[in-house]
């Protein structure tokens, strides 16, 4: 099996899933770095990594999705629930660019009373205010909440996101996209083929989107092929239009489904599996923001790409660390032989 994995990798040929199962249960991982080096440098040159800084902010913690796995989340009434004004999310946004940052990734659940004009008046404002940051402005699960809330067509949703100037809506809420796991632990979250549909009508109304994925759960490892299956073909299917993928992995701490978190080598395996099946994304980001100055590896398994976050009540909730050493981290990378480069945030394809 390895040579016959082996000879198609080098050769420029995808492998199928069976391959990438067996090459994730069998390959040792200088197979799996061989490999997936051999995919990035299709895309990249060997030494260069790229990153910036960014903020994820948390703009309510007031969710219905019942995702047994988040500790962040507060049903409506509660007494700890909160939603941001503008001003305060324009202080987080100030907090950023003290850092030096140049990208924020809104993130806030499914809030029941919040609307579409709600967003694009909040975006409208920031985007205006700041015209030198990009904004990730919500997830393409809120998308689904907020057009399913209000029964609008996904096509009608995305061209009121795109009237109003929203440039991305990335593919967070994705977790392992299998609707087994999804019934299991997020039965308020949608089927997989609801959540492609919507991606797929954000991008037909010029919207950018990504792909994420996290690890770490009790999925198995059908339903995490299940995921790279479905995404390479859908990517097939808009014509490489998602510029990015990330995976991280799931911090357990102070949440109902608890458990313990992935074990580093076995995140680093999988993410060389997602560099060598992911073939048609140019870019395969590793998690700071879960792994810290470890994700550096990641780099060596096929990575290219990474966030020096500011900020993600969501993870922290959860038990994720997030320091300020920025140099720190950079030169782990410049230790395992990378050349890290900050890059502008992309823009939509």
């Amino acid at each position: 099996m390895l040579d016959a994995i082996r000879t198609r990798v080098l050769g420029g040929e995808r492998i199928d899933r069976a391959q990438a199962a067996w090459l994730f249960e069998h390959g040792t991982d200088e197979q799996l770095i061989e490999l997936a080096q051999s995919v990035r440098g299709r895309y990249h040159p060997p030494s260069r990594a790229t990153w910036l800084k960014m903020a994820i902010i948390n703009y309510t913690n007031v969710c219905v999705a019942r995702c047994d796995y988040c500790a962040f989340y507060r049903f409506p009434g509660e007494p700890d629930t909160y939603l941001l004004s503008t001003e305060q999310v324009c202080d987080k946004i100030d907090a950023l660019k003290s850092h030096g940052g140049t990208l924020v990734g809104f993130n806030g659940g499914f809030h029941p009373d919040l609307g579409v004009e709600h967003y694009t008046a909040l975006f409208q404002a920031v985007r205006a205010r700041y015209p030198d940051v990009e904004f990730y402005e919500m997830t393409v699960a809120e998308f689904m909440f907020v057009a399913k809330r209000q029964s609008l067509p996904y096509d009608e949703a995305a061209a009121m996101f795109a009237a109003c100037g929203t440039r991305w809506i990335t593919g967070g809420g994705a977790e392992v996209l299998d609707d087994a796991f999804r019934l299991r632990h997020s039965p308020g979250k949608y089927k997989v083929e609801d959540f492609y549909d919507a991606q797929r009508a954000l991008l037909a109304a010029g919207i950018g989107s990504t792909a994420t994925m996290v690890i770490g759960f009790d999925e198995t490892l059908d339903e995490r092929m299940n995921h790279l299956e479905r995404l390479r073909d859908f990517q097939d299917s808009v014509d490489g239009r998602l510029p990015s993928f990330l995976c991280w992995t799931y911090k357990p701490y102070n949440t109902e489904l608890a458990g313990e978190e992935v074990p580093l080598t076995e995140y680093l395996r999988w993410l060389a599996i997602c560099r060598i099946y992911l073939d048609n994304i140019e870019h395969i980001r590793t998690s700071v923001l879960t792994r810290n100055e470890d994700a550096m590896i990641g780099l060596v398994y096929g990575a290219d790409d990474f966030d020096l976050p500011t900020e993600d009540e969501v993870t922290q909730k959860a038990g994720a660390t997030i320091s300020h050493e920025f140099e720190l981290i950079l030169e782990s990378a410049r230790k395992l032989g990378f050349d890290p480069q900050m890059r502008q945030p992309l823009r939509p394809c």
